[in-house]
This record gives structure tokens, C-alpha cells and sequence, in this order.
């Protein structure tokens, strides 16, 4: 009996993804919020049977009561979450609050698989984290940003990463981390949102010359500490950002076509000028060649794929502890281990739905700031996921960065919250003022 649920429930749980990710396309389809309405209630109901099968396979492949508990704490968070925010905000877009809640939901089941005590760490640092954000709406249509502290965004962003780059030990080469009272987090993850409000006020008002120079001292600081801190994933992701919203601000497709062709250049600088730049880009050219030492990594992720298939081994079934750092950059590769590349791919979907609905948000701006910041946000965590998973898939060499609210990391889970949730303000003003 055990064996013949565990094997169903492979397919449950891709029939749930797929019907959440439909979802999430059918309701750009619909011309008002009353004709959504319905659109996520039933995603709320296909998220919550994905939780409730998921944790029930684990439960019988791991036979530990302990699963039971980590369903209800995830199963009551993520209701209350849904609850309150309703509650507090009626005009919150309910499309990024369920992809949130999903996302946090397959991170949550994936990394209960891998480790219980790392599942139990994010759960915690998840649960405080949507306690705080759930205040960033407020806070956002309360606080009026201006381009007087833009100084203090670029300030704080600058000395943040400067600290790191002096005082943090290198861990695989790469300087990421710094400890406080105990508390070790990466300052790289939470200044992204610094550097997307200092570059928003330094290009909103007008782009001449001497403002475009002095945003790209600002962003080149900030690439140069990364580069020198060897944070080389981090530094590729703020300079696509900073240009996306260069060229937002100028419409000028020649200031792209200058960083495409700037970032081109300093990536062959990198591969000669960085011995693990080097051994990055051997092991994607081919893995299975160096699988002894570069390219285990890479070998072990396109293995755990290929052996998944479409869909999955289970939940259990894996073995995807073989790859290394595997809860935080390779956990798609898991995913796609155990539940399958239809599932993987409706993942990348639903992704694609919020980076959609991000940016449906920022042009709806009048106020060049706000569209700047909503722009900016947005292509960080669109291209986050797609560093993330490029590297994974072997698209592109391994950047080591994680994937937005389904890897492991205190950090990154935080400020991928934190990132949703300013989101979710814009959104909230420009519904209230138009209502």
C-alpha cells in the first residue's frame, strides 16, 4: 500500500503544479480582479493538496512523525499569511501573494527532504521575515522616498560590502558571508535592494551626462568590491540591473548595447584574471570530462536531472545529498530529481509569471522613481532565477547564487520576501489611487 501511494503521488503532486501554473497564466486572460477572483482561490486549493501529498509521501518514506508537524507549522503559516494579508490589504495583488506562498512552499518540502535541521531554520527565519514584510505595505504608502537619501542607500551599500571584502574569511575562494553576535548572514543579498533604491534615485530625474556618470561610479563601486570579494555571481546580477535600468530611464538602446559589449570584456577579464572563473567555465564546457574535481558538481546536478526525468523518482526516492551545497545552489536539481522536469519547468513558470506581473507593475508608473525601483527590483529577481537555474541546467557557467524563496539560505530568503513585499506596496498604491 505504501509503495502504491508513494508511486501516485508522484503524479498528484505534477498534477497539482500543473493546474496552480495554468492558473497562473489563465488570469492574465481576465480583464478585472472579480473575474480572478475564483482563478486564486482554486490556486490556493491546488498549493495546499500539493502540501498535504508531499508531506504525506515524506512522512511514509521517512516514517517520522516529526513530518506531521513541519506540514501543520507550513500549512498554518502559509494560511495565516493568505488570511492576514487579505485582511490588511484587500487591493494586494493576489497572483504575487499566492506565487510567494507556493514557492515558499516547494522550497519548504524540498529542504524538509534534504535536512530537517536546515528545514527547520528556514521555517523560523521565513515565519519572522513575513511577520516584518507584512509591514513593508504600510510602511511604503506612508513613507514618501526622495532623492535625499540616495546617499544613504549608495553609503550603506558600499560600506556593506566593503566590510565583507576587509573582514569576512574566504569560503571556496569567495568572500560572502560576515558574523554578528553569532548571526552570520551575506550583506551582498540585502544590498541589492539598497543599490536598486540608489541607482532609482540617482537616474529618476533627469538623465544628463553628470547624473549618468555619477549612477555609474555608484554601480561600479559597488561591481568592484564584488569582483575584489570574488562575489563574481552577485557582481554579474547588480551590473545587468544597474543597465536594465539605465536603459529604462534613458530609452536609449545604445547604453545596453555599451554594457552588453562592457560586460562581454570583463568577462574574458575574469576567466584569466580568476583561476576559479577558469575552472567555472571548464567544468560547464564539459563536466563529465573533469567530473573528478571541477565538474563534479555540475556532473552530479545533470545526472540527478536526467535520472528524475519527467516525472520524478519521489519524493524519498533520490539521491540528491550526492551533490554538494545541494539545499542551496543546486536545489532545482533536486526538484527535478525527485519531482520530476514537468514540474521543474512549471516552476520556471511560475517564475516567469511573477517577473510578468512584476513588470506589469512597474509601467503602470507615472512617477519615474517608482517605475525606476519596480524595474530594477524586478530584473534582480528575474535574472536571480535565471543565474540560478542556467547554471543548474548547464546554460551557462555556475555563479553560485540561489534560487529566490525555494533554496536554502537565511539571507536570501529574507530579502526575496522583503523584494516581493515592496512589490506588493507599488501595487497597492497605484490600485488605491486609481479606486
Amino acid at each position: 500500500m505504501r509503495t502504491v501511494i508513494i508511486a501516485l503521488s508522484r503524479y498528484l503532486i505534477i498534477l497539482f503544479m500543473l493546474t496552480y501554473t495554468f492558473e497562473c497564466f489563465s488570469m492574465f486572460l481576465r480583464k478585472n480582479e472579480e473575474g480572478r477572483k475564483y482563478i486564486y482561490i482554486r490556486q490556493n486549493i491546488w498549493m495546499f493538496c500539493f502540501q498535504a501529498v508531499a508531506y504525506l509521501d515524506l512522512f511514509l518514506t521517512e516514517r517520522d512523525a516529526v513530518i506531521g508537524l513541519y506540514f501543520v507549522l507550513q500549512f498554518l503559516i502559509t494560511f495565516a499569511v493568505l488570511i492576514i494579508c487579505h485582511i490588511l490589504y484587500p487591493h494586494a495583488n493576489k497572483l504575487i501573494l499566492n506565487n510567494m506562498c507556493m514557492l515558499l512552499s516547494v522550497g519548504f518540502v524540498m529542504i524538509t527532504r534534504l535536512s530537517h535541521e536546515k528545514s527547520v531554520r528556514q521555517l523560523s527565519i521565513a515565519a519572522f521575515t513575513l511577520i516584518l514584510s507584512m509591514l513593508v505595505p504600510m510602511l511604503f504608502k506612508k513613507i514618501r522616498f526622495s532623492d535625499k537619501m540616495t546617499p544613504v542607500f549608495a553609503g550603506i551599500g558600499i560600506a556593506s560590502l566593503s566590510i565583507v571584502l576587509l573582514f569576512s574569511g574566504a569560503i571556496n575562494g569567495s568572500k560572502l558571508n560576515i558574523s554578528f553576535f553569532g548571526i552570520t548572514f551575506q550583506p551582498s543579498e540585502f544590498v541589492k535592494i539598497t543599490f536598486v533604491f540608489a541607482i532609482a534615485g540617482l537616474l529618476y530625474r533627469a538623465c544628463t551626462l553628470k547624473s549618468i556618470l555619477i549612477a555609474s561610479a555608484v554601480a561600479g563601486l559597488h561591481v568592484i568590491i564584488l569582483v575584489l570579494s570574488k562575489d563574481l555571481g552577485s557582481a554579474v546580477l547588480y551590473f545587468v540591473v544597474y543597465f536594465s535600468m539605465l536603459y529604462v530611464a534613458t530609452a536609449k538602446i545604445y547604453y545596453y548595447l555599451v554594457g552588453f559589449a562592457g560586460g562581454a570584456l570583463c568577462s574574458v577579464a575574469g576567466y584569466f584574471l580568476f583561476s576559479h572563473v577558469r575552472t567555472r567555465v571548464l567544468a560547464w564546457k564539459d563536466p563529465i570530462a573533469t567530473i573528478e574535481n571541477a565538474g563534479y558538481q555540475a556532473s552530479q546536478s545533470l545526472f540527478a536531472i536526467g535520472t528524475g526525468g519527467y516525472f520524478g523518482m519521489g519524493l524519498g526516492e533520490g539521491s540528491p545529498r550526492s551533490i554538494p551545497v545541494v539545499a542551496a545552489d543546486f536545489i532545482f536539481a533536486a526538484i527535478c530529481e525527485e519531482l520530476g522536469v514537468i514540474f521543474g519547468i512549471c516552476l520556471i513558470l511560475v517564475c516567469l509569471s511573477c517577473l510578468i506581473m512584476f513588470l506589469n507593475i512597474a509601467f503602470r508608473f507615472h512617477d519615474p522613481f517608482y517605475k525606476l525601483l519596480a524595474v530594477g527590483l524586478s530584473v534582480t529577481y528575474g535574472f536571480q532565477v535565471f543565474l540560478t537555474i542556467g547554471g543548474v541546467i548547464k546554460l551557462i557557467p555556475l555563479t553560485g547564487v540561489t534560487l529566490p524563496l525555494v533554496s536554502y539560505g537565511g539571507s536570501s530568503v529574507m530579502v526575496s520576501l522583503f523584494l516581493f513585499s515592496l512589490i506588493q506596496g507599488m501595487y497597492i498604491s497605484v490600485k488605491e489611487k486609481r479606486t
